[in-house]
């Protein structure tokens, strides 16, 4: 089996986990505030993340190169996962998901004045089209149009943010700086929030939370492997079978069913983002291919936490492979 075929099924396994992890947030979601659930989930999931952090061997302190950088990576992935988290509880899954596949669009507008990427006519084109995509499952004068589509919206947004500045200053800060502040923000910012919303757990709902740490974790373990066996081009586009598990899940557990607007909507999203992963792939390999070298799912939780490390493996590996 080649190392590209390897790549791509670790990468479906991978956002395979993701889904079933949000299946257990939309569950959740009908009796918790989004702020308890992200709070619990990244609590527990803390000794995980920490795991990660002690692989990060390289020497330094702990204040930030670019203070103002971390700053704006907290405020991103904080409002990316409280989005994914409420739109879930709120929206169908093939909707919510259909929304977060802008991202890579967000991303190559980002890029522009935070990379200085260059962005050629055919690339623009596809933001273009991506865009229509999202205005077709947003469906604007829709009498059902939501706060869940809009936090769905936020959360892309955030998340594309998150990745840009991430990797702006990925190789500059360490590791251990770039998920302590964030997860500092997050417990802080949740944690005084989660006065006003708290509701009691049984043990069950307790352990589901663990469930969704734990299913996190795994599911980033999941993609390092694949980015490290699989190119990037290869990998990526794997993100959008997440589509076809938002169908299963939505239609055997909540008993959703994917409209024809959406479904079209989603078809011309992933087509467009598919587009963009062809055009970085044939061009030169540099620190501005910022949807290729994205390679976390961005959206919910510790996965967004543990997305450093996975960054910074990667550009030691590439830094490795470029002095042999």
């Amino acid at each position: 089996m080649g190392r590209n075929l390897q790549g791509s099924l670790f990468g479906l396994l991978a956002f395979g986990i993701f889904s079933t992890h949000d299946v257990f947030v939309k569950f959740l979601g009908g009796s918790y505030s989004p702020v308890q659930l992200l709070f619990f989930s990244g609590l527990l999931g803390f000794p995980l993340v920490v795991l990660m952090m002690m692989g990060d061997a390289s020497e330094g302190h702990l204040r930030p190169v670019h203070p103002w950088w971390i700053a704006g990576r907290c405020a991103a992935m904080l409002c990316s996962a409280l989005g994914a988290f409420y739109a879930f509880t709120i929206l169908p899954l093939a909707q919510v998901y259909s929304i977060l596949f802008a991202a890579p669009l967000i991303i190559t507008v980002l890029a522009i004045p935070v990379l200085g990427e260059k962005v050629g006519l055919h690339r623009w084109a596809a933001v273009t089209v991506g865009l229509i995509g999202v205005i077709i499952v947003l469906r604007p004068g829709d009498a059902h149009l939501s706060l869940g589509h809009l936090a769905a919206l936020i959360s892309a947004i955030g998340g594309a943010t998150n990745s840009v500045i991430v990797r702006k200053i990925g190789r500059e800060e360490r590791s251990v700086v770039l998920l302590i502040y964030p997860m500092m923000t997050s417990f802080l910012v949740l944690g005084c929030t989660l006065f006003f919303v708290y509701e009691p757990m049984p043990a069950a709902d307790f352990g589901r939370m663990a469930l969704i740490a734990a299913l996190a974790f795994l599911a980033m373990l999941g993609l390092i492997r694949a980015y490290r066996l699989g190119e990037a081009a290869i990998v990526a586009p794997m993100q959008y079978s997440q589509i076809l598990w938002a169908t299963a899940y939505g239609y055997l557990i909540f008993g959703e069913t994917i409209d024809r607007t959406t479904a079209l909507g989603a078809s011309v999203i992933i087509a467009s983002g598919l587009y963009i992963i062809f055009r970085e792939s044939r061009g030169p390999t540099s620190t501005t291919t910022p949807v290729l070298r994205t390679r976390t799912r961005g959206g919910t939780g510790n996965s967004l936490r543990a997305g450093a490390i996975l960054r910074r493996m990667q550009s030691r590996d590439e830094e490795e492979s470029a002095g042999k």
